[in-house]
């Protein structure tokens, strides 16, 4: 696994070993990046179950502004770390060892909507929706916001316009697929 583009490209990146992290591989990470394009220009973006880091790197080499970093793993937070470290971006960098909801809510004392909030949750769990659910009066999303879910092929995102979020896009793979959601105009 490395970053594919911008100032850190090239570098490797470590993951944890086992079962516990599902590494979003370089080909899709490409295609995701390529769809997000000049728009990661000075974004806050948001890598929630972060896992290795990859996603909220690949942003920030990119261009991203900052990047908030959040996994309950302790291994894997040790994990993004490092590949901050390496990368050089831990300047630009807030690692959050807590769970995806409790940081919504943490981040929501902002005040402020970030760009790009990217998650990776484990599959055929609903946690998506309860991170949906916990962003849906978040102060961290305005009608600006991305949102971009990965999933399995059979997850429903029908809920979503209940929650006060539409599908802008959504990219199929072979096993899985991003979900693009914005907040919907009141």
């Amino acid at each position: 696994m490395r970053v594919i583009a911008g100032t850190a490209r090239r570098l490797p990146l470590k993951t944890i070993e086992g079962l516990e992290t599902r590494p979003t591989t370089d080909r899709i990470k490409e295609t995701l990046f390529n769809m997000l394009g000049f728009d990661l220009a000075d974004a806050l973006f948001v890598d929630l179950f972060s896992g290795s880091g990859a996603i909220g790197i690949e942003a920030l080499s990119r261009g991203a502004k900052k990047a908030w970093f959040v996994e309950r793993n302790p291994k894997a937070c040790a994990c993004i770390s490092e590949n901050l470290k390496t990368t050089k971006l831990e300047e630009k960098a807030c690692v959050m060892m807590t769970d995806a909801v409790s940081a919504v809510i943490q981040l929501s004392g902002m005040k402020k909507p970030v760009d790009f909030i990217f998650m990776d949750p484990p599959y055929r769990h609903d946690l998506e929706k309860d991170v949906l659910v916990a962003l849906k009066d978040s102060p961290l999303v305005d009608t600006y916001t991305t949102i971009i879910v990965e999933a399995d092929l059979t997850t429903d995102f029908s809920y979503a316009e209940s929650l006060g979020f539409s599908i802008k896009k959504e990219k199929r793979y072979k096993t899985n697929k991003h979900v693009f959601l914005i907040k919907s105009e009141s």
